[in-house]
């Protein structure tokens, strides 16, 4: 990761204008040097040879709206703001046709109206929403977490559930640890950071992929989980939507998708209320079941008898630790979104990440010490948390709100991940590692193609492993410590560097604890599914700097190469190149002068007719170089050919290429290519006669010529397709 764009960027603040980055100090000084030999080239041209034949200004009088047809959804309108500017606004009006209007409508209805660029500012949360938004991961997942644990000791029979409250005890420091080290990394990066970046800052490029890669799985997992355990609280409390597993859940996936894709604070008010229901409740439900367990003296009641499966040896207990610890998922999503809190933003965030993880001790220090006072154990029909609100509310209405606000936020839990798996794209895309589009904004501000690679990933799984809780969490603990281990050991170097030890502790102990977790979930849980996150991971990174290679080139080949300093500007019409100068496939395509650009235009023509003599009418006008090209399927077609050529005037040179096969786009390809190939210093631009047809239907009648042979000669450097247009009046 390079370290520009770890420390540099470190302050920006998530703008639409990320998608844009400016140019550097470096590409500023070749730029004007590239400047400088084109006023070289242009000096002693009349100023009336560059007179625009059209005002591009369209109103320079006033701020009338100039209405266009082609806006996505509605028409645009453009505004005068200031000499050379324009602002595009999309009025209130919607669109002239039936079909328009509904999908404008059905567009509003889903995702709200687009917001202005500027409205990123305000698209920000304060603490009380934030709270619900990023926390709803971390605290539902004391709905499946203890009961993960539990699951694994019942293994070794009923007696093992003793250790219950000493692991219970092992992991409430764990979550401290763990939260007081991301408070040191808000602290340390105020303006967000989560593993990929602390990671790739400190301990280099391939740990903060390693981590990115983690962070990846960990979120789609946290849908697929989150939902799937949703759907099994409805289940428990309504069995006859069992059959409904699997198309229930991949339904709450869209619901999640359109709320976030209306944006941050939108989704944040919707999912505000879900999430302080279930903490009342739960709050509720451990008030009734400890007062109920105090007039019985505190005395434990004896859990039904399980036959053991497995000794009770140390492995087992870690693999019980490790499954715990799935309580904590989520514990890093403050670090990741500091940048939506309201300034100041990593205050605000350290203050939310203090809330979450005391409520987080609070309620599973407490349904843990509940299970072992009520004696309830897991089972495959109905969860730990049903169990145990039915023992604590045997009649009235309790049971089922219980139920329903753990349904919600189990649901709803999903949107952490949704709020930060876009953002971890983002950062990522930045710095050159997943693809750019993650970078754009959409029109409610949200990171709208990373919501969508989201929720298609998590509905796929959720398919795949037919809506599964107990399936899915075997591979949960890997990606999330593995995160968890590198963003604390990046720490670790980070206080190192700058000699503060007292901090340097507090993450070496987050560090070291996270890392033991992960080594017994990879181990224990391997044969369980883990072994599919240990595998995915390093692919994911060969897939990262696959894409990274990729844009590396990409910038290497877009890198502007000015004239050194002092060299005289080379000549309007460049020297022919010797024969055999060329290397193969061409010089690097460097024409970024006029004067290095020598044409030679070709117009493909199948028969004469208006299309074909409107393309060549064009490529005449341009004053360049002019062949035409007919391709014909045998000799007498070809000599027709000529002759009608003659009758026309014989006015540009003509080349007839015989095809006894009748095909058309693989020669003509071939004979340009020959062409380049011979003369690798020119540019071909070839023009195509298109005929553009107003009906959809239409299209499949036409060939589509322009398309494929496009598609032929991209490879190939140094050609230029391009269409003459004539529009079929209908």
């Amino acid at each position: 990761m390079a370290g520009r764009d770890a420390e540099g960027e470190r302050g920006t603040v998530v703008t639409p204008s990320a998608e844009f980055p400016p140019l550097d100090a470096d590409e500023m000084r070749a730029l004007r040097r590239i400047g400088a030999a084109w006023r070289a080239a242009r000096r002693g041209r009349r100023p009336e040879a560059d007179a625009l034949p059209v005002d591009p200004t369209l109103h320079p009088a006033g701020r009338r709206p100039v209405p266009t047809r082609y806006g996505r959804l509605a028409p645009i309108s453009m505004f005068r703001v200031e000499p050379g500017e324009l602002v595009a606004t999309e009025p209130a009006n919607v669109p002239g046709t039936r079909g328009g209007r509904v999908l404008t409508r059905i567009r509003r209805v889903l995702f709200g109206p687009p917001l202005s660029s500027a409205a990123v500012l305000y698209e920000r949360m304060r603490k009380l929403v934030a709270l619900p938004v990023l926390s709803s991961d971390l605290l539902s997942s004391v709905a499946y977490g203890p009961e993960a644990m539990l699951a694994v000791l019942l293994l070794a029979g009923s007696g093992a559930l003793g250790l219950s409250l000493p692991l219970a005890a092992g992991l409430v420091l764990l979550m401290v640890a763990v939260g007081v080290s991301y408070r040191q990394t808000i602290r340390a990066y105020p303006h967000g950071a989560g593993s990929y970046i602390v990671a790739g800052d400190n301990l280099g490029a391939g740990p903060g992929l390693t981590a990115a890669a983690g962070l990846m799985l960990d979120y789609v997992l946290t849908v697929a989980v989150s939902v799937s355990a949703g759907v099994k609280a409805v289940t428990s409390a309504v069995p006859e939507l069992n059959a409904w597993t699997v198309p229930l859940g991949v339904a709450v996936v869209g619901l999640l998708l359109a709320g976030n894709l209306r944006g941050v604070r939108t989704a944040g008010n919707l999912f505000v209320l879900p999430t302080y229901a279930f903490v009342v409740a739960l709050l509720a439900l451990l008030a009734v079941g400890y007062a109920r367990a105090a007039g019985r003296g505190f005395v434990p009641e004896p859990p039904p008898p399980v036959p053991a499966v497995e000794g009770l040896g140390l492995l087992l207990v870690l693999r019980a630790f490790a499954s715990g610890a799935v309580s904590m998922t989520g514990i890093e999503a403050v670090s990741n979104a500091v940048p939506a809190f309201r300034p100041p933003e990593w205050r605000n965030a350290r203050t939310t990440l203090t809330w979450m993880v005391a409520m987080l001790v609070t309620l599973f220090v407490g349904i843990v010490g509940l299970v072992h006072l009520t004696g309830v154990v897991p089972t495959p029909e109905e969860s730990l948390l049903s169990n145990l609100a039915r023992e604590t509310f045997p009649s009235g209405p309790w049971y089922g709100l219980l139920q329903a606000a753990t349904a919600l936020i189990l649901l709803l839990a999903a949107n952490t991940a949704f709020n930060d798996f876009p953002r971890l794209l983002f950062f990522m895309a930045r710095n050159g590692h997943a693809p750019r589009r993650f970078l754009h904004m959409g029109d409610r501000l949200a990171f709208s193609n990373g919501l969508v690679a989201l929720a298609a990933s998590a509905a796929l799984i959720l398919v795949a492993f037919r809506g599964n809780t107990e399936s899915l969490i075997p591979l949960y603990a890997v990606g999330v410590f593995l995160a968890f281990t590198l963003s604390q050991a990046g720490m670790v170097v980070h206080w190192r560097r700058r000699r503060e030890r007292r901090r340097l502790a507090v993450n070496a102990a987050g560090a070291t604890m996270s890392g033991l977790v992960l080594l017994t979930a990879a181990v224990g849980k391997f044969t369980e599914g883990a072994w599919v996150v240990v595998v995915a991971v390093p692919l994911l990174v060969l897939l990262f700097r696959a894409i990274h290679r990729h844009y590396r080139i990409l910038h290497r080949s877009l890198a502007l190469h000015p004239p050194p300093p002092g060299a005289p500007a080379p000549p309007m019409v460049p020297a022919p190149a010797p024969p055999g100068a060329a290397p193969p496939g061409g010089p690097p395509e460097e024409e970024e002068l006029p004067q290095q650009v020598r044409h030679l235009i070709v117009v493909p023509v199948a028969r004469l007719n208006r299309a074909s003599l409107r393309a060549l009418a064009y490529a005449a006008s341009l004053g360049q170089p002019t062949l035409a090209v007919h391709i014909a399927p045998e000799e007498p077609e070809a000599d027709r050919f000529r002759d009608q050529w003659r009758e026309w005037g014989d006015h540009l040179r003509l080349e007839t290429i015989v095809s006894p096969y009748r095909a058309i786009i693989g020669p003509l390809a071939h004979y340009l290519e020959a062409l380049h190939a011979s003369r690798a210093d020119l540019v071909l631009t070839v023009i195509v006669p298109e005929v553009v047809v107003g009906r959809r239907w239409h299209r499949p009648l036409h060939s589509r010529t322009e398309q494929r042979l496009r598609a032929a000669l991209r490879p190939l450097p140094g050609v230029v397709v391009t269409s003459v247009p004539i529009h079929l009046a209908e």
